[in-house]
């Protein structure tokens, strides 16, 4: 189980890491001149390939993670697991943004995303904010 657990840890932070990247990517696309037609179709395929790499990243990590989850039986039933069902939830958070992202790259290839660079930059901290969380939640085991 150790093997699963680790080869869950690796795909996961693969996955985030493309969760961090893909929105920076949306934030130079924000600030791309109008006029800079290159520029913007070389951070659209950037951020198209990803994307496809994220996902493809996305699909072990909740695999082997659904794999300790049953292998283990936590967070079933009993006092204590509290922490998995909250962890659990984090899990949807982030596929929910996986698929925000998604959608607003299909925005962006069609031209019709006005969002600033700026809410591009907030919206990049919320993976982090959801990793911490989850972190937190599998380490420390807090309810």
């Amino acid at each position: 189980m150790l093997w699963v657990k680790a080869f869950h840890i690796v795909f996961v932070a693969s996955w985030f890491a493309g969760l961090f990247y893909l929105p920076r990517i949306f934030v130079n696309l924000a600030m791309v001149a109008p006029d800079s037609v290159a520029e913007r179709e070389r951070l659209l395929l950037m951020a198209r390939k990803l994307l496809r790499f994220t996902t493809i990243l996305a699909l072990p990590a909740l695999a082997l993670g659904l794999w300790l989850w049953l292998g283990y039986g936590i967070g079933l039933r009993g006092p204590g697991n509290g922490w998995m069902h909250a962890k659990l939830t984090v899990v949807l958070l982030v596929l929910g943004y996986h698929h925000a992202c998604s959608v607003m790259l299909r925005k962006l290839v069609a031209g019709q995303s006005h969002r600033s660079h700026v809410w591009y930059r907030w919206f990049n901290e919320v993976p982090v904010v959801l990793l911490l969380i989850a972190v937190v939640l599998v380490v420390v085991k807090p309810f």
